[in-house]
Formats: C-alpha cells, structure tokens, sequence
C-alpha cells in the first residue's frame, strides 16, 4: 500500500513527539536492532494479500508466547555481543590448549577480560536462540519465518562451539580454556554465522514486539475481503492513543463512498478521521487493529489531507500548499485504483465564500471516482445542501450539547449535518472576551 511522508505523520504513524506516535505506541522491541526492524515493517505496508495473512498467521502465534519469550536476550546483549565483534582481539587459536589459556590471560589481561564478559552474554544467546527455536519448531507457519528457525537450529545444532555454548547453564562459571576456545570461534572461525544469527534475532524482535502489542492492547486481526471495488466495514473501532476512547460503527462502499463529516470543534471530528486511517494502515502491515471486529479489502494506497503547512523558504503559502496537496490527491485518485482518501478542513489557508467554492469543486470532482474512499470533514456545513442529491454521500455528525455555556460531547457518530457553531462560545467560556474587554 502506498502511503507518503505526509500521510504517515497525518495519521500519526510516525511523530517526532514520541506520544503521538503509534509506532511509540506499539514498540515493545527489547534491541535497537529489533526496533529498526519493526520501523521497516512500519514503513513498508504490503500490497500482497498473502504476505498480509502470513504476518497475522506469524502474530496470532507469536501472541500464545510472549510470556516465554527468553528474557536473557536484551539491548546489552546484543551490544556487548557487536562490540566483541569490533573488538581488535590478539590471536587466540581456536582451540588453545590449558597452558596455551594460562599465558594468554597473563600476557593479554585486557583481551582475556574483554573475552570472559563478552563470551558470557554470548551463551544467554544462543541458550535464547534454541528456546526460540523450540517454541516454534513446529508451528505451522510461512516458509519465510520457518526459514528462520530452520536456519537457527541448524547453525546452533550443528556448530559445535554455538551448541556447547547454548548448553551452558545460565550463570555458570566457564572454564578459563573454554572462554577464550569460544571467543576465538566467535571472532576467527564463524563470525559470519553470529553476524547472520544475530540479524535473525532482530526481525524475530521486531515480530514479538508486533505480537506482544496485539496482546496488550486486545488488537483484532481484521478480515480481508476479495472484492473488486473498495470497502471498509468496523464496529467498535478508536485511536490507541486516546486515554478513554469512544467507540465508533462505520461502513463504507461503493454505494456510498464519501463521508461528509461535521461537527463543532473538539467534537471528533479528526479523531474519527484518523482512527479510520491508522487501522487500515495497521491491517495492511499484518497487525492486529483498535476494533471489535474489521473487515475490508486491500487498498492501494492511503493519502491525506490534514495538517498541511506553508513553507516561509520557499515563498509558499498554505493555501498553495493546501491546493497542491489536493492536486497530488486527484493525480493518485486517477490511476483506476483503490485509494483511502482523508481530508480534515480543506482551504484554511483562504476566506469562507472561496472556501466553499472550492471545497465544492473538489467534493464534486472526487466524487467521480468510484474505485476510492474519501471521509472529509468540513465546518463548512452550508455547502451540503449543493450536494444533497448526490447519493454517494454518506452525511454524518458528531453532536455537541451545549448547556449553561458548558459543553459536553457524546463522540457519537451521527447521520446528518451538524450546524454548530461555537467559536465564540469556547472563546468566552475560557475568560478570553472578558480579558479582551478588560484591556
């Protein structure tokens, strides 16, 4: 699925402010290694139905045995383990004899150190890799995860200095001629194994961490569906990053495949516009989503239209970013695929009356286009009487009950249009025009 820069900070995939972001959210790496890993799966969603369902075939597995995930495998194993890797070690021999070890750790205290603690996290390594491995020995799972573990118990079962060392008890005092029989093949013999077992671990990090946070969370695996023309169906569905989330229901088809959304600020508006995005995103990388239960087709892409900005270096305003945002939109939207398109607030950047002109032309344009989905959300209500005998248009609200100047939100989504209007009444219920008049 294709999706930009822009739409990934949109709908708060990736956020240089770490609470606002869902991979924040949904990192339970335990290496930097892994947490590299989980942002390619991140930045890469499939656009292969089959390499969808593996993923979710890999997590649902993955889920039944995060609590016997080896705990001893952590970031400082992993870093003192590439730090050996580095590390200009004096030659040892791969198989130093006891007299040979004696000399060595006199003559070369400081590498005979730097083996002894290295070699130790090297054993809780391989003891991890071989419980990894007998977890998942037999699960049925993709050949490309299979792969993984076959490649694990054949370089751990079939190396003899990997397979003592994963033997090795935890905690256990290594013999000083074994120290440096296992440093010296480390470092000598098959470093290229290590190397390559150590990348394994990574992207095995990377699908715990994923697995770890469908069960955290009570993610839901949606279903795809194959269907030619596009479709969303979701009950229960939010945002994982709101505290107390309001559950929303929301269908879309090519019956009906723009949603015009209104509604008074803070009401929901973006949130329900973003939560639609962030679980399709999810679905199309194998994850779990933030829903009851989901069903939808594969998407091609996902573009947005929500936190444009101008760009003073340039010379450009953020009306012309807004319409060349809109311009990218239609160019997508016209290659016969199916796109998700989401636009919170369209011309800002310009006064009401060319607002509205605009926003209807768009709306009117885009509404063409039967192989995509649009949700645009919008304060300018007045247009949606120019637009009432389309019947591709779902109109819904959210509502906001004003009462003794307070307000209160149900986040309810509501078929309709929503007329309100309360600018003035948040400005005067935060003291701002009794500030204003005081001056």
């Amino acid at each position: 699925m294709q999706i930009d820069e822009i739409s990934f900070s949109d709908i708060s995939i990736f956020h240089s402010q770490e609470d606002y972001s869902l991979f924040h959210r949904l990192n339970f790496t335990r290496t930097e290694g892994g947490r590299e890993w989980l942002r390619r799966y991140f930045s890469s969603p499939f656009n292969d139905i089959n390499k969808i369902r593996g993923t979710q075939k890999i997590l649902k597995k993955l889920a039944e045995h995060v609590d016997e995930w080896p705990e001893e495998i952590s970031n400082g194993t992993m870093l003192v383990m590439a730090k050996f890797l580095d590390y200009t070690l004096d030659a040892i021999g791969n198989n130093p004899s006891i007299v040979d070890a004696m000399m060595y750790r006199i003559f070369h205290s400081a590498d005979y150190s730097m083996s002894k603690f290295s070699v130790q996290h090297f054993t809780d390594f391989f003891r991890g890799l071989r419980k990894i491995a007998s977890i998942l020995r037999a699960a049925d799972l993709p050949v490309y995860f299979k792969n993984y573990i076959d490649r694990i118990d054949h370089l751990v079962q079939h190396i003899e200095p990997f397979r003592q060392m994963a033997d090795t008890p935890k905690d256990a005092t290594i013999a000083l001629k074994k120290i440096l029989y296992f440093a010296a093949n480390i470092k000598e013999v098959y470093r290229a194994e290590v190397q390559e077992l150590m990348d394994i671990f990574y992207r095995l990090d990377a699908w715990y961490s994923m697995a770890y946070a469908v069960k955290t969370y009570n993610l839901q695996f949606p279903e795809f569906i194959d269907n030619e023309q596009p479709f969303i169906e979701a009950r229960g569905l939010y945002h994982l990053l709101l505290h107390n989330p309001v559950p929303y229901h929301l269908q879309m088809h090519p019956q009906q495949n723009f949603i015009f959304l209104t509604g008074a600020n803070m009401a929901g508006k973006s949130t329900l516009i973003k939560s639609v995005g962030a679980a399709v995103f999810l679905a199309h990388i194998g994850m779990g989503v933030p829903a009851k239960e989901m069903r939808l087709t594969m998407f091609d892409g996902l573009i947005s239209n929500i936190n444009v900005v101008d760009n003073i270096a340039k010379g450009e305003s953020y009306f012309f970013n807004e319409v060349q945002r809109i311009k990218n939109t239609v160019q997508k939207v016209s290659d016969g695929k199916k796109w998700l398109v989401l636009m919170d607030e369209l011309f800002k950047g310009t006064n009401v009356q060319d607002a509205m002109r605009c926003s209807l032309t768009v709306i009117k344009g885009l509404i063409k286009v039967k192989t995509s989905l649009f949700i645009l959300s919008t304060h300018l209500y007045e247009i949606a009487d120019q637009l009432t005998d389309l019947p591709t248009i779902a109109f819904r609200y959210f509502e906001t009950i004003v009462q003794d100047d307070a307000l209160s939100f149900s986040y309810q989504l509501k078929d309709g249009i929503s007329s309100d209007r309360l600018g003035y009444l948040i400005l005067k219920r935060e003291n701002v025009v009794d500030m204003l008049e005081r001056l």
